[in-house]
């Protein structure tokens, strides 16, 4: 049992599930679907956050803020698009979401080899993906006229994966008024009243509640005019989801698991993260998005793979089209990664780190996990056709998880030097177990 003070909630411990199931799919889907438009000419972190991000963003789903800006591409194609006088609200009647199917998503999660679902039921716009007691702004009232959290929720646990819900606890533009135009506004108002504080609180409640998320996912922070709820409220959450996990934006006060969002954070070896990212550029669909910005299978599974050998978890996000349909160009790197589980995925699955560091070669890099007292190594980035390349600190026999690989390997003082002749792109990340190598 939890109670309503701090000293309380810290007692939390991460569930088992959550540090074993390593892999999971985030999904971004609403009114900002209808326009998919943002600016995908650079990738997040190239330039500084002075305000110029607000501009000239690569997320879809900050095309509310990005149109009132007054300047930029969305400004510029939301006027040539659909008029100066067109209000974002509009969008709400346009999005029909006609070939929703939550079934066939959970499949498609299922066999990508994901163990958890995180969907966004509000973003920064307001808009509602859940029938709510405190608003009519929702997909249940407006456009396509369904509960969406409650149908996927479904649809996700009846394949037996969990299932988490996004919120975004300190901003919603309609309560702000004001563009963001730069950082500073983010960090120390957002919606700093209270009766904005009282509405997200009631809605974190509704969630918890009706649907008893397996994760309770906040941006960006929690309304400083409600802090002194956050007690209660995760106490509540804890009590209400015995499996629950929290991230870290809840104003730094308490988290479960810390995130990483593209290059922005850090990996912690000592304790849980998340790495957080879209398949592209940009959460939301961003209908101008090429394949060029789509990671490749291959550098999916290096994600993973550098992710879950230093401690985190990877959610990799999708953005649905208006429609319902996930663009083919992200449902084929989802079959991809799974393929890939399929073979290696006892690496992944309920491991933990090994005591050796990941090492940077010229010939790959290469990433170590361990379960029980089995060792696995996995060479990722390795040269296409045959390489060579020499891993340190290790004895005893290698055996290769994918049946196709065609390799030798020499001990070598307190080391093994492994060649590999036929190394393909279609194989990514090669992965050697060493029974009781650890």
């Amino acid at each position: 049992m939890y109670y309503g003070n701090w000293e309380s909630v810290r007692r939390h411990k991460v569930p088992d599930w959550y540090d074993n199931c390593k892999f999971g799919i985030f999904i971004h889907w609403g009114l900002f679907s209808v326009p998919a438009y943002a600016n995908p000419s650079f990738e997040l972190g190239e330039v500084e956050n002075d305000g110029t991000w607000f501009h000239n963003n690569p997320y879809a789903e900050w095309y509310y803020n990005s149109m009132n800006v007054g300047c930029g591409p969305t400004y510029e194609h939301h006027i040539g698009t659909y008029g100066k006088d067109f209000a974002y609200e509009n969008f709400a009647d346009m999005w029909k979401a006609e070939n929703w199917n939550p079934n066939e998503w959970a499949r498609l999660f299922k066999n990508a080899g994901a163990k958890y679902v995180v969907l966004v039921t509000k973003h920064h716009d307001g808009f509602c993906l859940f029938p709510s007691r405190y608003t009519k702004y929702s997909s249940a009232e407006r456009g396509p006229k369904k509960n969406i959290v409650g149908e996927l929720t479904d649809a996700v646990r009846e394949e037996g994966l969990k299932m988490g819900l996004y919120y975004s606890g300190i901003l919603d533009w309609r309560f702000s008024h004001e563009p963001v135009i730069d950082g500073e506004m983010i960090r120390y108002n957002g919606c700093p009243t209270h009766e904005y504080a009282d509405y997200a609180y009631n809605q974190c409640m509704e969630l918890i509640d009706t649907y008893k998320p397996s994760v309770l996912w906040n941006d960006i922070g929690w309304p400083f005019a409600g802090e002194h709820n956050l007690p209660f409220l995760l106490a509540h959450y804890y009590n209400t989801c015995e499996d629950g996990v929290i991230d870290d934006r809840f104003n730094g006060l308490w988290h479960d698991f810390t995130t990483k969002e593209y290059r922005v954070g850090a990996m912690n070896r000592e304790s849980k993260w998340e790495m957080n990212r879209g398949l592209g550029l940009s959460f939301g669909y961003n209908a101008i998005e090429g394949d060029k910005h789509i990671l490749s299978v291959e550098k999916l599974v290096s994600l993973l793979v550098s992710t879950v050998a230093n401690n985190g978890n990877l959610l990799i996000n999708v953005g649905p089209m208006a429609d319902g349909t996930i663009p083919e160009n992200q449902a084929e790197k989802l079959h991809g990664i799974g393929r890939w589980l399929e073979i290696n995925g006892e690496a992944i699955y309920d491991t933990t780190i090994s005591r050796r560091a990941s090492i940077e070669t010229a010939n790959g890099d290469i990433h170590f996990t361990k379960k029980d007292s089995d060792l696995y190594v996995m060479i990722d980035k390795a040269p296409h056709g045959k390489f060579s390349i020499i891993i340190p600190d290790i004895k005893g026999e290698l055996k290769a998880l994918d049946p196709g690989a065609e390799y030798k390997f020499i001990a070598l003082p307190n080391a093994v030097e492994l060649t590999v002749n036929n190394h393909t792109a279609e194989q990514c990340a090669l992965v050697f177990k060493i029974v009781g190598g650890e």
